[in-house]
């Protein structure tokens, strides 16, 4: 996803599938790489050491490999999820029904047997003190999930919001521009925390990949700025993009276009 798009296809998962991520967490990647969710989706346990109890994020696909994987990690005390996108959602309610764990995330609609999640809002759960931060961007309904007791610096789960490798992509109009920038500045502020990203690897220090995303939205902001001098500012969402994405593979286009979109609304003021 890097320049807002794919870089890539996604490669097959590896065999081994469950990474030890932090002292609180490790994952498993689940078995649905692509052009935009990169090697498959990262599905997180948390838990503190010793603890029988464990909470899920992003139980991904309705894969059931993946599935008893992921439920044979612990009692499943709590799922929650990062949005709403389906390769973190698919599986949220066969997962509920297996383990009677409630289901949680920012959004009602997703929500089963417990209510949606605040922002500010702070989860005890498997032993584990976890910090519910609304991040809006990627998506609307998209959040973080900061364990400040996982080891020096803490960790953040981050979603889609920020990726292990290349950069996210607005979801317009889900997604706005704006609401990203100030979800970016707001994770810069935590600090070298852990980034515990849905997609790709973890990566050291959230302010510093912070840092790098807003510099990355501001340049793609100056090469809009610049196609619209040379078009005209009323140009329209695909002769920009022919112009700033012009050697995007075919395969992601309609993904350069509606980041094109957000950028073009951003700039605009568009309502």
């Amino acid at each position: 996803m890097a320049d807002d798009v794919s870089p890539s296809p996604g490669t097959p998962a590896p065999a081994a599938r469950w990474v030890e991520s932090s002292a609180l967490t490790r994952y498993r990647l689940a078995p649905n790489p692509g052009p935009m969710s990169l090697d498959g989706t990262n599905s997180y346990v948390v838990s503190a050491p010793g603890s029988e109890s464990v909470v899920v994020v992003d139980p991904g696909p309705l894969d059931g490999t993946h599935l008893d994987e992921l439920a044979a990690a612990g009692r499943v005390e709590l799922i929650v999820l990062t949005h709403h996108h389906p390769d973190h959602t698919e599986a949220a309610e066969e997962f509920h029904r297996r383990t009677g764990a409630p289901v949680r995330a920012r959004d009602a609609s997703l929500c089963i047997g417990a209510p949606a999640l605040d922002d500010g809002e702070r989860l005890d759960a498997a032993g584990v003190r976890i910090e519910v931060l609304a991040t809006p961007g990627h998506t609307a309904d998209s959040i973080c999930l900061h364990l400040p007791d996982d080891g020096v610096h803490g960790s953040v789960l981050t979603g889609d919001t920020i990726l292990g490798r290349g950069t996210t992509v607005i979801v317009f109009p889900d997604g706005r521009l704006g609401d990203y920038l100030a979800s970016l500045a707001r994770l810069e502020a935590l600090g070298p925390a852990t980034v515990l990203p849905a997609h790709g690897p973890v990566l050291p220090d959230v302010s510093e990949i912070a840092r790098a995303y807003l510099a990355h939205r501001e340049e793609r902001l100056g090469q809009i700025r610049s196609a619209l001098a040379q078009l005209g500012q009323d140009a329209p969402i695909a002769a920009v993009t022919d112009a700033v994405y012009s050697e995007v593979d075919p395969s992601v286009r309609p993904a350069a276009e509606n980041s094109v979109a957000a950028q073009l609304d951003y700039l605009r003021g568009w309502a």
